[in-house]
């Protein structure tokens, strides 16, 4: 059962303890004034024990302000260490932040309305009310035929389709297509599908809109398709019929389907994606928050990985407060496969502890330039057409060496080393065939 601690519209400062020692736990609550940290949690008559013998009897105090969180050690045996550096004395936070006392992670939320808390004897994190939101606006926007999901690449916007998919047709198929991923020239035979000789080498082949009949498809990125399968798919949307390639006859469908992206098709130029095409689509949007958002999630999630991967694992409380802490660019994918990492890391050295230590060097860092190292100003060039130049701007064109090198980092993965180029798939891939690298 989960107990709301929301008062309503107001913004609600928590305080939320993560981890107890290598268990996980879920207890939120409000602090009405000072929060004594450290054995027994107190803030006026609430309290909550803490079996951490690393952890002071009075350990720390935390109180919101109205601009922030003051921290404060009350000379503690261990420390108190605030998004992961100790603490001298006193600080003040205005952001949300970790504290680690001992082995005890606490994630202090400036707003923290729909947190809830799970009964401690059940082993379960709390969820985090930003995924939750969306959710709810997910299962309302069921009742429609469309939605567009908008969210940085890994956060998850598969799993919210299929959340739109099982509360609008969860008997149905469910088909899950990137838009980026497909050839060029391919997205009309693919999505539409063809009869036999319509083209050159052509059979009859059922398209993905055909195939999705009865259930729901997912267009990831849809910005990438070009403007004439922008004007196709509009037609489906409005006539519940598909026009293979070569047919004289449309085939009626009856689907959802649920569109998204990672940027803002409304500052797309409408020469690269269709007004009316967004306005379809656009019966409900949602947002899905970026990991950085939702640090509860984060230790939650790096816990679940755990448990997923070998139930005897536990997580360090180091491990708990980096998950935390680490801005991952690349999300709930990023953060799981640097668990899994470390996890295999501390099997393979015959430990079921698994330390922060454990993670591979860069795992969560904000991909910026190293420190010290400042890039040079780029030269003016050519950004080439209106959706590249809206996506690049300050940004040069690389050159065949820059894609070798970004691609041999990555591991050929065309995602993560697009995002680490700072441009967008579609783009690294015309300098990949550009070059010769790839056909």
């Amino acid at each position: 059962m989960v107990e709301d601690v929301s008062r309503g519209g107001c913004q609600e400062p928590v305080v939320a303890v993560v981890t107890v020692g290598t268990r996980p736990s879920s207890i939120v609550f409000v602090p009405d004034g000072v929060v004594t940290l450290g054995r027994r949690l107190t803030c006026g008559a609430f309290a909550v024990d803490i079996d951490d013998e690393r952890v002071s009897r009075e350990h720390a105090t935390v109180r919101w302000q109205r601009d922030g969180w003051r921290i404060v050690d009350l000379g503690s045996r261990n420390g108190t260490f605030v998004d992961g550096e100790r603490l001298k004395g006193e600080r003040h936070v205005e952001a949300d932040a970790i504290v680690r006392l001992g082995h005890t992670v606490l994630v202090l939320l400036r707003d923290g309305r729909g947190h809830g808390a799970t009964k401690a004897a059940r082993g379960e994190l709390a969820i985090g009310p930003g995924v939750a939101r969306a959710d709810d606006e997910i299962r309302r926007a069921a009742g429609g035929r469309t939605l567009l999901l908008q969210g940085e690449a890994g956060v998850g916007k598969e799993r919210s389709a299929r959340l739109f998919h099982d509360a609008r047709r969860p008997d149905g198929p469910f088909v899950a297509v990137d838009c980026a991923a497909i050839p060029e020239g391919a997205a009309e035979r693919l999505l539409f599908g063809s009869r036999r000789g319509a083209f050159s080498g052509a059979t009859d082949a059922v398209g993905h809109l055909q195939s999705a009949d009865g259930g729901t498809l997912f267009l990831d990125e849809i910005a990438e398709l070009d403007l004439g399968v922008q004007a196709k798919l509009l037609r489906v949307l409005e006539t519940r019929e598909v026009l293979p390639i070569g047919a004289t006859s449309p085939i009626a469908i009856d689907l959802g389907v649920v569109a998204a992206t990672h940027v803002d098709l409304r500052a797309v130029p409408r020469t690269h994606f269709r007004e009316d095409l967004y306005d379809r689509l656009a019966h409900a949007v949602v947002r899905i928050p970026p990991l950085r958002e939702r640090k509860v999630d984060a230790a939650r999630l790096a816990v679940a990985e755990l448990a997923s991967i070998d139930g005897r694992l536990s997580a360090h409380a180091k491990l708990v407060e980096a998950c935390c802490v680490r801005a991952w660019p690349g999300n709930v994918r990023e953060l799981r496969t640097a668990v899994a990492r470390a996890a295999r890391t501390a099997l393979a050295d015959h430990r079921l502890v698994v330390r922060a230590a454990d993670l591979p060097e860069h795992a969560g860092a904000a991909r910026d330039d190293p420190p010290g190292v400042v890039a040079p100003e780029p030269p003016p060039i050519d950004l080439g057409p209106p959706l590249e130049q809206a996506r690049l701007q300050h940004r040069r064109e690389l050159d065949e060496s820059d894609v070798r090198a970004v691609m041999a980092e990555h591991g050929d993965n065309l995602t993560a080393a697009a995002r680490a180029a700072g441009i967008d798939r579609s783009t690294l891939d015309r300098l990949l065939r550009r070059f010769g690298i790839r056909t």
